[in-house]
C-alpha cells in the first residue's frame, strides 16, 4: 500500500529547501509550518531559544522521511493543547 499522503517534495517553492540537507530528494515539505511548534519544549525537536523566541531552524523532524509518523504520534498532545485553548 502506498503512503503518498505522507510526503511531498515541493522543489518549485522559492524557499526550497528551507533547511540545509544532504539529499533534497528526501526533503518532506508536507509540514511546511511545523504543528509541533505549539508544544514548546515538549515538541521533541532540535530547537534553541533566541531572545525568547523558539528557533527551529536546525530541526528536521517535520521534513524527514518519518516526520509524518512522528507528528501523528504527538497529535494527541497537540489536540489537547488546542482543546485547552477552546475552553
Amino acid at each position: 500500500m502506498a503512503n503518498n499522503y505522507k510526503f511531498i517534495n515541493h522543489k518549485s517553492c522559492e524557499y526550497f529547501p528551507c533547511h540545509k540537507v544532504e539529499d533534497e530528494s528526501k526533503f518532506n515539505c508536507l509540514f511546511c509550518y511545523c504543528p509541533l511548534y505549539a508544544l514548546g519544549k515538549d515538541c521533541g525537536g532540535n530547537f534553541k531559544v533566541n531572545y525568547g523566541v523558539k528557533d527551529c531552524s536546525e530541526c528536521l523532524i517535520p521534513h524527514s522521511e518519518n516526520g509524518y509518523d512522528y507528528i501523528m504520534k504527538k497529535w494527541p498532545e497537540i489536540s489537547k493543547l488546542a482543546q485547552k485553548n477552546l475552553d
